[in-house]
């Protein structure tokens, strides 16, 4: 459990992206540093960065590197991108260290189902619930211990 002076958080309701998307991203920058995963977003959105898409893969096809199944969520990774930039802002507005940062949590849930008008009525609108705290880490302070002869 994280403790409230040293953690902050954001919450995305009813964001218009994909839960498997969102929740295969959230397994892929969870315990990440914040820098790090933001600049993982940034390499989805320009298609530089696949997502390893480890339980939501079925006809999925392999990209370069030690990943098998990826794929470029581009649109869940611009939105999670603005909700690290508003937990990040969070954070700083908290007086946290913004380096020592890391994701602690990420929990992606199925928002509520809107129809679509007209034609498509029959079909229900992507929706989810998004939940990411950032944690400070803490410093491991190194103790010298003299060899006595």
């Amino acid at each position: 459990m994280a403790k409230k002076e040293h953690s902050a958080s954001v919450i995305g309701s009813n964001l218009d992206i994909s839960k498997k998307h969102t929740i295969e991203i959230g397994n892929f920058i969870r315990g990440r540093l914040l820098e790090k995963a933001k600049t993982l977003m940034e390499g989805v959105i320009v298609k530089k960065v696949a997502v390893p898409f480890k339980i939501f893969n079925m006809d999925v096809g392999h990209k370069k590197g030690r990943i098998a199944a990826g794929r470029y969520p581009v649109k869940a990774a611009t939105r999670i991108l603005g909700l690290l930039n508003s937990a990040e802002s969070n954070a700083e507005d908290k007086g946290l260290d913004i380096d020592a940062l890391y994701i602690s949590e990420f929990i992606a849930n199925k928002g509520n189902g809107s129809l679509h008008h007209g034609r498509h009525r029959g079909r229900a609108m992507k929706r989810t619930h998004i939940k990411i705290v950032l944690e400070e880490k803490e410093k491991k302070k190194k103790v010298k211990e003299e060899k006595k002869k």
